[in-house]
């Protein structure tokens, strides 16, 4: 019961974090929790295709080995079934109706995905690797997931640059989560310190981005209440 607690406790942390910084438009419970479930059910394909990818493996050595685990292997195919998600999700929903409501579901589909393979990880390796987890791979995932959200988000309202932003959308989240995954397969020591430093700019990168589109969120909300209050006959 202890490894369950310690396994999805740093998942609903943040998760309730995000979801109370939207502030002036909450998002569906109901549809929170799809996003949640699909990310935990994106484990299936994404497990499918690493275990393809990886059959090439064996053609690298080194450094290069390490890179394509990292990037290719677990960045590619997790980020991009969670982008794939994501997309089928709310795209087309009449929810999805501010921009930062793309950072809301971004990060609950990479939470979902974060859930499962920490419990996986934590009941496998015990407490310290979830305590260590709790502080380094979950808030990364949702970091990922802000990343991921804040161009969908963008994509969303500035039509002429869509392709572009939704093209961002995928391979910002894909290099950081490579980067993180590098460091960690190359098994060099003193390596550990960038990785600790990487993880800081991840917590202040995903606050950044946070700030930028909930400062948009307000401005809109009070435009439309701007708007509603003019147009009203008198």
């Amino acid at each position: 019961m202890n490894l369950l607690i310690i396994s999805l406790a740093p998942v609903f942390i943040i998760g309730g974090y995000v979801y109370f910084r939207d502030k002036y438009e909450k998002e569906p419970i109901r549809l929170v929790l799809i996003a949640m479930f699909l990310g935990g059910l994106s484990v299936i394909p994404i497990l499918v295709l690493e275990g393809f990818l990886d059959s090439f493996t064996e053609q690298f050595s080194g450094l290069m080995s390490a890179a394509w685990n990292a990037f290719v292997v677990a960045a590619f195919s997790e980020e991009l079934f969670k982008y794939i998600f994501l997309y089928l999700l709310i795209w087309r929903s009449r929810e999805f109706n501010e921009k930062f409501d793309g950072i809301v579901y971004a990060v609950f589909v990479s939470l979902g995905f974060a859930a499962v393979e920490n419990v996986l990880y934590v009941f496998g390796n015990g407490y310290s690797t979830g305590v260590m987890r709790a502080l380094t791979a979950v808030p990364a995932h949702a970091v990922f997931g802000v990343t991921m959200g804040f161009y969908f988000g963008m994509a969303k309202f500035y039509p002429k640059q869509q392709n572009i932003l939704k093209l961002k959308a995928l391979l910002y989240p894909i290099l950081l989560h490579g980067i993180y995954d590098f460091i960690l397969f190359t098994g060099i020591q003193w390596l550990l310190i960038l990785f600790f430093g990487f993880v800081f700019y991840l917590y202040i990168s995903g606050l950044k981005l946070m700030k930028k589109l909930s400062k948009q969120s307000i401005y809109n909300t009070d435009y439309k209440l701007l708007n509603q209050k003019f147009s009203k006959p008198e």
